[in-house]
């Protein structure tokens, strides 16, 4: 995944919890991820769970059923998950999915991929100034 840390990245030094999960996700594992980054809440969008750090989505559970997950990231970042994860990670289909919005298919899904892709996730919506405190450099 070095890939990824070139990728527009480098605005915030907040790494993540590391989880130390199975290979395999479930809607649990992902929440647990999503929730042990900085200032992150659960609420509910359009009937499935989202996480939001300040008011701003970095993800959701749920969408378009119980299998999947979804992470907002940067259109480089998503070439890079679904060229290196095709089995885990799509784009969401339409406009949503060209500005970044990313499938994860759970089932297939490593939980350090998925761990990584949240991070980054968060880390958008945390240094757009969505964060209700600010993280050192």
């Amino acid at each position: 995944m070095g890939k990824l840390e070139n990728a527009d990245t480098d605005r915030v030094s907040a790494p993540a919890k590391r989880w130390n999960g199975p290979s395999s996700m479930t809607a649990n594992q992902f929440r647990r991820i999503a929730l042990s980054l900085p200032e992150v809440e659960e609420r509910s969008h359009m009937k499935h769970p989202d996480f939001r750090v300040g008011r701003k989505v970095f993800a959701t559970l749920g969408y378009p059923d119980k299998c999947w997950g979804m992470v907002k990231l940067t259109p480089e970042q998503q070439r890079i998950f679904i060229h290196e994860h095709p089995e885990t990670f799509k784009p969401v289909n339409g406009a949503w999915g060209l500005q970044g919005n990313t499938l994860v298919q759970l089932k297939a899904a490593d939980a350090e991929v998925v761990q990584e892709a949240l991070r980054l996730a968060w880390r958008e919506r945390f240094s757009a100034g969505s964060g209700r405190g600010r993280l050192r450099r």
